[in-house]
């Protein structure tokens, strides 16, 4: 085992995508996306990356297993509860990483002592200290959390770190869990901490805030001015509720304004865009177009005096470069003539590191695709990938669409016809509907029997032209599950049809797994 421990002017990204940012609704991922995405973290340059909550599900044990096999420089952690049974967990799901760690936490607010844990103050500083323990007697890199920190008394959680600390804990984080705080606020309390802790100048204080009044930012930029030394993020601020802090803003805030921060982090910046781009695409979560540094108009001028400023001169209304966090001017990458190995090094700049049998797959649909249209672009290859590879390891999809046909006009009820495989055997069917796209939802609903409700569907097209790709994402729910699914076509109808097919898939995993967990147990 090995603990990384860095400088003081330079702040850690621990990148919890993969198990706070998993959380939030129809984003869960399995195990092959999971690990597709934590190869393009290590290339982003992530010093930790969180997998999972081992204990929680056999999948988020694999996930953080796989894992951990796979990235060599980062440190790969799980999530434990002050609990035997975690902690064991944890530490199994980590073995096998270069650099293994675990984080530790418990709730150390008044109203989650009451209420949740239903514990007095003694009870949750006992129970911290033995984790911590207990774990440092298998483990060197433990970071703890005092869930609802921002909510705390402060001198509690004085007396908490310093307890931990002694126990062996080398990174203590502070969690703002319900996004309540207010930036003057939260920097303070960090700065009482790290000031009144027994220990506290000889670990990593970190900061891990929630996005609920629009200041996990704020927030998180705050703690470090006071002495936060890690900042817990995901890409494009995805979690539970209103989001985490943004990997993206915080380090292009730190860079940006290094002059006022006076620190680094390791990330890559130029691979901040691939990065955002990959989460999207795997979770079905779209990029809102106003998205600081991501979204697609984060670097678009419309207004005259602004277009006229930046062709005189950049910086009069860009802070920052597009191609500092990998945008580039030149979004035609490929086409009909384009060979595999083209194709392939084209998939490692956009984040893919695909095996060989996946990238022959992708590449003969991208051939397919470039045959149909003029330009093909990064989405589109994005979209393809998303499509053909991301789906299920080792399991065949028991819904396959085999041929679409539908109808509609001013003078008659939209109508589709649909033919598919179910489980290996072919089925036809057709149904009217309100437009062409709910007949064609209804008419697979009725081959594969399903039930499930469409929460969310949204369209867009990701290429511009008349030939442009449109890409789909919905959001069913059924039976208390719900996943998305994304589908990329010329025909925006087609693109319907394989998004809802492809969420029908996830959720036979989901279910699946399910009975498998009720059967067997986790």
């Amino acid at each position: 085992m090995s603990v990384k421990i860095i400088e003081d002017n330079v702040v850690k990204i621990f990148d919890t995508t993969l198990r706070d940012g998993e959380q939030s609704p129809g984003a869960s991922m399995n195990v092959e996306e999971k690990v597709i995405i934590a190869r393009q973290l290590e290339k982003l340059g992530v010093d930790v990356i969180e997998g999972g909550f081992a204990v929680s599900s056999e999948g988020d044990f694999a996930a953080v297993k796989s894992i951990s096999k796979e990235v060599k420089r980062p440190t790969v952690v799980s999530l434990a509860r002050t609990q035997e049974g975690d902690i064991k967990r944890a530490l199994q799901a980590v073995e096998q990483a270069k650099h293994p760690g675990i984080h530790i936490f418990i709730a150390t607010s008044d109203i989650h002592m009451k209420h949740k844990l239903r514990m007095s103050r003694n009870e949750v500083l006992d129970a911290a200290v033995w984790a911590v323990g207990y774990a440092k007697k298998h483990i060197d890199y433990i970071e703890f959390s005092a869930e609802d920190a921002s909510r705390s008394d402060w001198d509690f959680l004085v007396q908490v770190f310093s307890e931990v600390v002694r126990a062996g804990a080398i990174t203590l984080n502070v969690p703002d869990t319900t996004g309540y705080a207010i930036p003057a606020e939260f920097g303070s309390l960090l700065r009482y901490l790290v000031d009144h802790t027994e220990g506290g100048k000889q670990v990593i204080w970190s900061a891990h805030c929630h996005n609920d009044l629009g200041l996990a930012t704020a927030n998180s930029l705050a703690a470090v001015a006071n002495g936060a030394r890690q900042v817990e993020c995901t890409i494009n601020g995805i979690g539970e509720r209103a989001g985490n802090t943004s990997l993206e803003e915080v380090v292009m805030a730190l860079k940006t304004r290094k002059n006022l921060f006076g620190v680094d982090t390791n990330i890559v910046s130029e691979q901040i865009y691939p990065s955002s781009r990959l989460v999207s695409q795997v979770t079905g979560i779209p990029i809102p177009i106003n998205k600081p540094i991501v979204g697609d108009n984060a670097f678009a001028h419309e207004a005259g005096i602004h277009q006229d400023g930046v062709l005189k001169q950049k910086l009069t209304y860009e802070i920052m470069t597009p191609e500092s966090v990998g945008i580039t001017g030149n979004r035609l990458v490929m086409g009909k003539h384009s060979g595999r190995h083209a194709f392939g090094e084209r998939l490692k700049e956009l984040g893919f590191n695909l095996n060989k049998v996946d990238l022959n797959r992708a590449f003969l649909r991208f051939k397919e695709l470039a045959d149909k249209k003029k330009e093909v672009y990064d989405e589109d290859i994005e979209a393809i990938v998303a499509e053909e590879i991301l789906r299920l390891p080792g399991r065949p999809d028991r819904y396959e669409l085999l041929y679409l046909n539908v109808n509609s006009s001013s003078n008659a009820i939209p109508s589709a016809t649909v033919r598919m495989r179910v489980d290996g055997q072919e089925c036809v069917d057709h149904s009217t509907g309100d437009g062409v796209v709910d007949a064609c939802y209804k008419v697979i609903a009725k081959i594969t029997g399903s039930r499930c409700h469409l929460v969310r569907y949204s369209v867009k097209a990701i290429t511009g032209g008349a030939d442009a790709q449109g890409e789909v994402s919905c959001l069913l729910e059924d039976a208390g599950l719900r996943v998305s699914g994304q589908g990329a076509h010329t025909d925006i109808i087609m693109a319907s049809a394989l998004a809802y097919m492809n969420a029908l898939n996830k959720l036979e995993y989901r279910k699946h797994y399910r009975q498998m967990v009720a059967k067997e147990g986790p």
